[in-house]
């Protein structure tokens, strides 16, 4: 009996070689086989309809038309995107489940405690996007910069307040690591999503909040927000006049939005290569770029290394912002 499951793991893995081979081979060539040979499932790790669905959905759709077989979305939301995300690193590394991520990634191992190594039992495929959020403020706020924003809140501890999406997001770090950063005390108010957050600070209940530009930046335009500040390292395209944290008086701040994709540790580097590079080109796409400019982001791309580093360098930034300002999920 040992023997007999053996042999069949080891036709299994041959059969894999074979199937992973042809990868390099060029279309038409008589000995190529299908690859992939079946449906891939893409698991997005939140619920359906919002921004980061519709991004992940076009990815899947894009994998669809250059790899020859149907890529299946299948939301599985839950406990910040860990209960989706620690299903696809469970799945074997064959490359036929992929799993979708965004920059909470990175912040869930402070908070959550996970049924895996974040950064060595994953395998980074691409960063797809790159983004910042951006600090608006009620119009009765009597600020115009980010110098403005410290220095009244250094003449006012606790005195200016602030909305997030909820205790532990990354509205919720980035603006502890701007107070941090800054030596300045706000007080936070969290809310449960983007929209509550973001009508209160319209109505004037809070007086500002750090947003996705997405939904923030159409409230600034029309006057009923003022932007003040961006929190990535550029300016957004989008509106290039908006400054960014770090150059308004509060060097080396940066935290940034990104969507990925993962597999499990393991993954075969010729699958790797292959799904990168047809990732990388469909970033050059019109559909791609005007997709994400339209939720306030920018295409990313590059190699899976950089994408592995760049997750590695944001959860020890974010274990530093938890730790010091003591978050803890209620």
């Amino acid at each position: 009996m040992i023997l007999d499951t053996t042999m069949q793991r080891v036709h299994f893995l041959a059969t894999c070689v074979a199937s992973i081979a042809c990868v390099g081979l060029q279309p038409g060539n008589a000995n190529a086989q299908a690859c992939p040979a079946k449906p891939i499932r893409m698991i997005i790790p939140f619920p359906p309809g919002g921004a980061t669905d519709l991004i992940g959905r076009l990815s899947a759709q894009r994998l669809t038309e250059t790899l020859g077989q149907p890529v299946l979305v299948e939301n599985r939301g839950g406990a910040g995107g860990t209960i989706g995300t620690e299903l696809g690193m469970r799945a074997a590394p064959d490359g036929y489940t992929l799993t979708f991520s965004v920059a909470s990634y990175a912040v869930n191992p402070s908070l959550y405690k996970l049924a895996f190594d974040p950064v060595k039992e994953i395998q980074p495929i691409i960063q797809l996007s790159q983004g910042p959020l951006l600090i608006a403020a009620h119009p009765s706020l009597p600020v115009r910069s980010v110098r403005d924003l410290i220095s009244l809140a250094k003449k006012r501890p606790d005195g200016v307040n602030f909305s997030t999406t909820g205790q532990g997001t990354i509205s919720h770090l980035a603006t502890e690591h701007f107070m941090a950063m800054a030596g300045v005390r706000m007080t936070h108010i969290p809310y449960k999503g983007t929209g509550p957050a973001l009508s209160d600070t319209v109505a004037g209940h809070v007086s500002l909040t750090f947003g996705n530009v997405f939904a923030t930046l159409p409230l600034a335009r029309s006057g009923k927000l003022r932007a003040i500040a961006v929190t990535s390292a550029q300016r957004i395209a989008g509106d290039p006049s908006i400054p960014t944290i770090a150059e308004s008086g509060v060097a080396g701040y940066e935290i940034a939005l990104w969507h990925g994709l993962l597999a499990p540790r393991g993954l075969p580097r010729p699958i790797v290569d292959r799904l990168n590079g047809e990732l990388n080109r469909a970033l050059k796409t019109k559909e791609m770029a005007d997709r994400l400019e339209g939720d306030g982001l920018s295409a990313a791309g590059g190699t899976p290394e950089a994408f592995g580093e760049r997750i590695a360098k944001d959860i020890e930034l974010y274990r530093r912002i938890v730790a010091k300002a003591g978050i803890k999920l209620e």
